[in-house]
């Protein structure tokens, strides 16, 4: 068993990135996920690993440093919350479209605007819809506990590198804040560059050997015809994502008639909320899906026909609701799908979902 703490999930996220290997962490101070950077900060990294941890000028300045190290083959992050990462899209679209491997946490607060600083989940079609300008995708992880904090950083660097794409945490300011025990991992070293080479390719820039042509990193393609096969290049990775790494946990589905559907902390919720239906004689199910793009159709597909709705619990006024339509009409069926949500920072009580599934179906 690996080393055993009692820590916040913004602090995990830190812990984690230093354990994993990570080059280096480039961000900007935002409530409710400062403790990122503050705990990097604190623990001085770059006298245990020879990670650089760096404060940026702003968000802008932040995304655009993990831009350039990404281009050197760098296991490279950095962390915001809403705002902070609507600021960072320009970047991101760029990192995507030079096909450079990174990690960026969003710890959700509401919005729309400055909002509030508590929890939200209003950020999901930024993320999962690609956010910024182009026809982009990132990998999105949704984490629902603070060990997931821990795990899927390792996760996010490995599907990032695999696909040369950036992925992104996508959490909310109650996993960000809530403190839970959590099994640390334990300490990788950080990838050299032939390590790199040899198990993703020697795409880096990272100094020209005379054994082989130059690695240029770029974005811009100013041939139409060249930038159209460079789009369905992507178009064609981001198929093999949803073929390969759809992710998801399912709790009492098997004999379910009705199947809630919630990520992160109204996955918990919803958790409760199941045990309580089936305390009243309602036989209901939880589908959590750990992938929000690639978002898990398959196995909702596969559920359709066995169940009669889909109730999908969001913190926010209905966003992943529209892929659980997609889903069951792509699956070819008619059951109801149902959306409750809270906004402005409030989390739903157990009680509420199970009301809700009472309102909508019974």
């Amino acid at each position: 068993m690996g080393e055993l703490r009692l820590m916040k999930g913004n602090e995990v996220l830190a812990e984690a990135a230093i354990r994993c290997g990570c080059d280096g962490y480039f961000g900007y101070p935002i409530t409710p996920q400062s403790e990122v950077m503050e705990t990097l900060m604190e623990r001085q990294p770059w006298n245990e690993t020879g990670m650089v941890v760096l404060q940026a000028e702003s968000e802008v300045a932040a995304i655009n440093m993990v831009y350039g190290a990404a281009g050197t083959g760098k296991k490279v992050m950095t962390s915001s919350s809403s705002p902070g990462v609507s600021l960072m899209l320009e970047g991101i679209s760029y990192i995507a479209g030079a096909e450079l491997p990174c990690l960026i946490v969003n710890v959700q607060r509401g919005g729309p605007g400055l909002g509030t600083i508590q929890p939200s989940q209003a950020d999901y079609f930024q993320a999962v819809k690609g956010g910024g300008h182009g026809d982009y995708k990132l990998i999105v992880l949704a984490p629902s506990s603070v060990q997931e904090m821990n795990d899927f950083v390792d996760l996010a660097f490995e599907l990032a590198f695999k696909y040369r794409n950036p992925a992104m945490i996508l959490t909310d300011g109650a996993l960000g804040q809530m403190m839970e025990k959590v099994e640390l991992s334990d300490y990788k070293k950080r990838w050299t560059e032939n390590e790199i080479a040899e198990k993703w390719g020697s795409w880096a820039t990272t100094g020209k050997p005379s054994s082989r042509n130059r690695n240029i990193i770029t974005s811009l393609e100013l041939d139409s015809c060249k930038m159209e096969m460079n789009n369905r290049r992507f178009q064609e990775k981001y198929r093999q994502m949803e073929v390969e790494e759809q992710r998801y946990e399912m709790f009492s589905c098997d004999d379910a008639e009705y199947i809630l559907i919630a990520f992160g902390t109204s996955a918990r919720v919803c958790q409760k909320a199941t045990e309580i239906a089936r305390n009243k004689g309602i036989a209901v199910g939880l589908l959590r899906p750990i992938t929000l793009f690639p978002f898990p159709a398959k196995i909702i597909g596969e559920l359709a026909p066995k169940v009669k709705g889909f109730l999908t619990v969001e913190m926010n006024a209905g966003q992943m609701v529209e892929d659980v339509k997609q889903a069951v009409y792509e699956a070819g069926c008619t059951r109801r799908v149902e959306f409750y949500g809270r906004m402005g920072g409030i989390i739903p009580s157990p009680g509420e979902v199970v009301e809700a599934i009472e309102r909508n179906f019974l």
